[in-house]
């Protein structure tokens, strides 16, 4: 709950809620009926997660010593996952 950026209410609930849906998503993946929708349910979800890595890298205590190069590598990775997910949208 620490990683989650102050102005965010509810951290509980967001976690709560994001571990939900990451299942849901992942369920929802497994049927050819409702795989676009997890696609795009991915996209999303990584987009609400990039706040959460900007706060890391530049908050200490929300970092928990991971090693900076790491968090700043975080930020292209959570892009590049987007387009390999936008990727599958063709198949």
């Amino acid at each position: 709950m620490r990683i989650l950026p102050g102005y965010l209410p509810g951290h509980k609930a967001l976690v709560a809620i994001s571990g939900i849906a990451e299942i849901v998503i992942g369920i929802a993946l497994c049927f050819p009926a409702t795989k676009n929708f997890a696609i795009y349910a991915i996209m999303v979800m990584l987009t609400f997660f990039l706040p959460a890595h900007f706060h890391m890298l530049f908050n200490k205590k929300a970092s928990m010593g991971i090693a900076k190069w790491v968090l700043i590598a975080r930020i292209p990775l959570q892009f590049a996952l987007m387009f390999w997910a936008y990727w599958y949208l063709r198949y």
